[in-house]
């Protein structure tokens, strides 16, 4: 294979070698010279590599000077048309063309009066492909002033409009016109040249009056081409052409040919044409629409649109118009609407699957937006059908900002529950400082006792009994004031531990609370200090005695916060501190049954009865017996009154709303089964979620009155007894 590869490549570089030999030994005779050119075309036609050998031995500069040299025409024509083809191949041998040498010949046989038809043909078709896709080209073109006769001859080559293309001369003539326009289109884009793009908008009038005057496809076709490629991306080139009345000779084409496409398809065809120039002269200005809203465009677009036999690509070129038309313009937005525009935008995006047409669609769209806002409140002026579709687009958006409104409810609320969570725990930490300075003040004042004990010893304790009732019946004014208690300085320091006390704080402001029971702490200090003999020899019998009867009728308001709970860390330290004094069998016989019990296993339950059955209460578990007591008849009270008991301030809310029938008992919800279309929610939920109840619950319409541990009790049931699969 390779070997008959490279044979057939050397019989093309032979053919090559020998053909170039002939065209320089045939220089008298030109159908030789045509006939040898003839062939070499052929040979570049099948082998793409061969005009790249041809231009390496030589061979492509040859039949450039044999054009310009030549005298015969058929033989520059043949050698241009060479020239031309094997350009329009390779891009090496594109390069090697483009000179300003031959950008002078080729404008030399344009602007030559005695050159005939097919040699400006051929001199056109290589400024062409010397032109396409390459700047350089577009500049020399434009600084040879080839671009001018061209110009020229877009203008005089056809001198009437009545084109009768069946007489062969008007047929050439209208041959080299058309390629004229091609190139002219192709000097302008491919890449875009804006110098070249403003010299050719002097040909705008010109244009014009050929679309007024012959709107054959012959003539619109190449013309609408030139127009829409030479205002691409130029505001100034578009502006120019609008100032010079062409948008409005474009409007009126495209009027007469949507009224001609009902009779032939070539009209809708054409159109459709003429939609796209108008498309490219107000892309970059919307604001142009306002002309074409005085031809009705919209609703003739709209009309062109529902044309059976156009296809896709047209009716996205159509859309892409009706959307640039809408930009900027409320009349063409009105129009739109009154023209039954929006159902078939909306139509569009349904039925096609084409990306392209559906952004366009989207696109027109969006650009009615701010119309359909204006014009939700006067629907008079509209039909059934379309005033319909505005009050469903008004009804969604209005759903959509209710929605908004909700969900930023919801967020201040999250944020308001956060800062009350933060406060929250701010105050206990506070309140937790200020609980440990009081146990502070009370252990020191006990280690104190303990070492003023501990000094005096025998002594202390002889005189012990006649003090301690000195001591019991005494009580320092200062301490009075401050509502300490008066039952002795052993109970004075518990009562300054007491919940109730610690806890009333929140009902007044702590510094003063903290600032009291530091002025308590001061004068038993001082009192200890002057009698140290009757705080030293107390006897157990005095110090732990039984409490006196507790008035249950006394209104009290309990503190929201469990008091068990605040000042347990504060009673164990006082207990262990109190066993930790003295070991002696004495104290600890006549202690109670709590104190005693402390290392064994208790709970909430049997604690309660053990401090009841003891006769003897020291005044620590006193204490807890007075606040259980309170708590318990409050309680009472509670479910005498028939009012909801509020277990944790969280719930205080929802148990405020819950309703319960006459008899305080809740309503018991109304069992409803779960039907097919929920068991295919549920399963379909768990597959894209996961175990998330609360977010399936959210996202599928379950029946109301569900919940997520419905739905969580309800798959793990249909997963553990799965129903069997009936045939």
């Amino acid at each position: 294979m390779e070997s008959k590869g490279n044979k057939k490549i050397q019989e093309m570089k032979t053919d090559l070698n020998i053909l170039l030999e002939c065209l320089k030994y045939q220089m008298d005779n030109p159908l030789s010279q045509k006939e040898a050119l003839v062939t070499i075309h052929s040979i570049c036609q099948q082998n793409c590599n061969a005009g790249v050998y041809f231009r390496e031995i030589g061979g492509l500069m040859f039949v450039k000077n044999l054009a310009k040299s030549s005298q015969h025409s058929i033989v520059k024509e043949a050698a241009l048309y060479i020239l031309g083809t094997v350009a329009e191949q390779n891009v090496y041998c594109q390069q090697t063309l483009c000179t300003s040498e031959l950008f002078e010949d080729l404008t030399g046989f344009l602007s030559k009066s005695d050159s005939n038809t097919n040699l400006k043909r051929m001199s056109v078709y290589v400024i062409l492909v010397l032109v396409s896709n390459n700047r350089t080209g577009q500049t020399l073109v434009r600084e040879t002033g080839c671009i001018s006769v061209l110009s020229q001859l877009f203008r005089t080559i056809l001198s009437e409009y009545d084109l009768n293309l069946s007489d062969k001369n008007v047929l050439h003539s209208y041959q080299l016109w058309s390629s004229v326009c091609s190139t002219l289109s192709v000097c302008v884009n491919n890449p875009q040249n804006d110098e070249n793009q403003m010299f050719c908008s002097s040909l705008f009038p010109d244009a014009s009056n050929w679309l007024v005057n012959c709107m054959k496809p012959e003539i619109v076709r190449p013309i609408c081409s030139f127009i829409g490629l030479t205002l691409a991306n130029n505001k100034y080139v578009q502006e120019y052409f609008v100032s010079v009345g062409g948008l409005d000779v474009l409007s009126q084409v495209l009027v007469q040919l949507e009224s001609d496409s009902h009779k032939t398809l070539s009209s809708a065809k054409l159109a459709v044409v003429v939609a796209k120039t108008v498309d490219a002269c107000i892309a970059d200005n919307p604001t142009f629409g306002i002309v074409l809203s005085k031809y009705c465009i919209v609703s003739k677009l709209l009309t062109l649109f529902c044309h059976e036999s156009l296809d896709s690509g047209e009716k996205f070129s159509i859309i892409l118009t009706l959307g640039h038309c809408t930009e900027k313009c409320e009349e063409n937005q009105y129009a739109l609407f009154k023209n039954n525009g929006l159902s078939l935008m909306v139509q569009a995006l349904t039925e096609s699957h084409s990306e392209e047409l559906n952004k366009a669609a989207t696109f027109v769209l969006h650009n009615c937006k701010t119309i359909a806002e204006k014009l939700s409140l006067s629907l008079e002026y509209f039909d059934e059908n379309e005033a319909k579709l505005l009050k469903d687009m008004y009804t969604k958006e209005m759903d959509l900002e209710n929605y908004w409104m909700k969900a930023k409810e919801i967020l201040h609320r999250i944020e308001h529950l956060e800062r009350e969570e933060n406060e929250g725990k701010t105050e206990r930490e506070k309140f937790k400082n200020d609980a440990l300075s009081v146990n502070r003040n009370i252990q020191n004042a006990l280690k104190y006792l303990h070492e003023n004990n501990i000094s005096e010893g025998p002594k202390a304790q002889d005189n012990g009994k006649k003090q301690s009732k000195q001591l019991q019946g005494y009580t320092p004014p200062e301490i009075k004031s401050k509502s300490c208690t008066t039952n002795g300085q052993m109970k004075t320091w518990l009562k300054s531990a007491n919940p109730d006390n610690v806890c009333s704080r929140e009902n007044r402001q702590n510094k003063t609370l903290c600032k009291a029971n530091s002025v308590c702490n001061e004068k038993l200090y001082e009192e200890t200090a002057s009698e140290k003999n009757n705080v030293a020899s107390q006897s157990s019998s005095q110090v732990f005695k039984q409490p006196p009867p507790i008035a249950k009728n006394r209104k009290q308001q309990l503190p929201v916060t469990d008091p068990f709970t605040l000042c347990s860390d504060i009673i164990n330290r006082e207990v262990a501190n109190f066993l930790a004094i003295d070991n002696n069998s004495k104290l600890l016989t006549y202690r109670c049954s709590g104190c005693i019990a402390v290392g064994k296993s208790l709970n909430s339950r049997n604690f309660s009865k053990l401090l009841h059955s003891c006769p003897y209460q020291c005044d620590h578990h006193k204490v807890i017996m007075e606040a259980e007591d309170r708590y318990k008849s409050e309680l009472r009270k509670t479910l005498i009154c028939n009012k909801k008991i509020l277990l944790t301030p969280r719930r205080r809310y929802k148990l405020s709303h819950q309703c319960t029938t006459s008899g305080g008992i809740k309503k018991r919800r109304v069992r409803k089964n779960f039907t097919e279309e929920e068991v295919s929610y549920l399963f379909s939920g768990v597959k894209k979620m996961g175990n998330h109840w609360n977010s399936i619950l959210w996202s599928y319409p379950f029946q109301r009155g569900r919940k997520a541990v419905d739905l969580a009790h309800k798959y793990h049931k249909l997963i553990k007894h799965p129903k069997p699969v009936t045939s």
